[in-house]
């Protein structure tokens, strides 16, 4: 079993205010020093322990490979240390040690080789590393012909010709195609059943939040929130909208589960409430059942425009429905500050049986990113039960009409 440990761990480059100055200190070794650290990671503590899935997440630029380059050893740290056991593959750049002269297959030896393969080993491994990758005749041609999608298919098929004790990636699996993405993600899914310790760097917040147990969120080369994948993704999502005189909120709500809200607090949403059909609160729902969705509303100053959006998400954060009044040709404008409204959403409860999460939104045009007043996730917890339709299996009821012909 694989485990990572990380401790202090910190990387800066050397800044110079002019090039002479680096000449300088060539020629006087022994004088004051003539540069400044420019830290791009520092501080940054944390394991993975075996069997464990951790999503490392954050802004460009906040660190992210140069953390995934010294755990792997391509680039050695200022400060810290990195402890693995067990057998690493490890997937950062694109292609990373292909030479584009070589073939795909010479290339899958040299990979191999250096991901501690014997080259007996990856002769018995080659008809899969071929038939995983789909390839075909080019995996007999130079891999400058390859396109970037290519390259990710081969390099990942070396990658994980064999199942590793501590499997990571970067965003590697960003580039290719919709196919191959999902069948990358299948075999990443079948290693972790298997028992392989998973670090992997990606924004798809759909994979953080399905593979992972847990999640890491880097800021300015600093570890600035670690926790379950939804809290910290719906960190990330804040941090992303925030702006000037916003603030980004979290507490432990019911239930233990961690909310966030952001926003500048111009308006702001003070009730939210699932109905059935005589308008009476309710917090069970049955499958296909007509339900609304209750949101009051209030401002606190005048605006030039409000628009209220939802969404209904799952228990593990994947969003299941969302909109907003913009969307819907439904927003305010020209708000005084003061007003109080409710609005109410009628639709049926599609869905399957589980639990599930409303997220609320006021902001202005099509979505908060622009100006945000308010996000608030968790603003709404309801359970569906399945009572009287014929079983199904997963998140939505999609009720098929059967006609057979002989």
């Amino acid at each position: 079993m694989g485990t990572i440990t990380i401790t202090n761990l910190g990387k800066a480059y050397k800044q110079y205010p002019t090039r002479w100055s680096r000449l300088a200190e060539w020629l006087v070794p022994f004088s004051k020093p003539r540069f400044k650290h420019k830290w791009v990671l520092q501080g940054v503590t944390f394991s993975v322990n075996p069997g464990e899935a951790v999503g490392i997440i954050g802004v460009n630029g906040a660190g992210k490979s140069t953390l995934l380059k010294m755990i792997t050893g391509t680039t050695q740290p200022t400060t810290g240390s990195v402890h693995m056991t067990g057998r690493v593959a490890a997937m950062l750049e694109l292609g990373m040690g292909f030479h584009p002269d070589f073939t795909g297959r010479q290339n899958a030896y040299m990979a191999g080789q250096l991901l501690g393969y014997s080259a007996e080993d990856i002769t018995r491994l080659l008809p899969e590393i071929e038939a995983f990758a789909e390839i075909g005749d080019y995996m007999d041609q130079p891999v400058r012909v390859y396109s970037s999608g290519m390259q990710m298919r081969l390099a990942f098929s070396v990658a994980t010709a064999q199942r590793p004790d501590v499997l990571i990636v970067d965003e590697a699996l960003s580039v290719g195609d919709a196919y191959f993405v999902h069948k990358s993600f299948d075999r990443i899914k079948q290693f972790r059943e298997e028992g392989t310790t998973l670090l992997i760097v990606s924004h798809d917040k759909g994979a953080i939040q399905t593979i992972c147990d847990r999640a890491i969120l880097l800021s300015a080369g600093q570890l600035v929130m670690e926790g379950e994948p939804e809290a910290v993704m719906d960190y990330y999502n804040a941090m992303i909208a925030e702006r000037e005189n916003q603030t980004v909120r979290q507490h432990i709500g019911e239930g233990g589960r961690v909310q966030t809200v952001s926003g500048t607090g111009e308006a702001v949403v003070s009730g939210v409430h699932l109905l059935n059909d005589k308008d009476e609160v309710i917090e069970l729902v049955n499958v296909g059942q007509p339900v609304g969705l209750r949101i009051a509303i209030e401002t606190k100053s005048e605006l030039p425009e409000l628009v209220l959006g939802y969404m209904i998400k799952d228990r593990l954060g994947q969003p299941m429905f969302g909109t907003n009044t913009h969307h819907l040709d439904q927003k305010l404008k020209s708000v005084p500050g003061g007003l109080k409204g409710t609005y109410i959403f009628r639709f049926p409860a599609n869905l399957g049986a589980g639990t599930y999460s409303v997220s609320t939104s006021l902001h202005i045009a099509d979505n908060h990113i622009g100006k945000n007043y308010q996000w608030k996730d968790l603003a709404l917890v309801f359970n569906v039960m399945n009572v009287d339709k014929a079983t199904f299996v997963g998140t939505c009821w999609l009720p098929p009409q059967v006609e057979y012909r002989a």
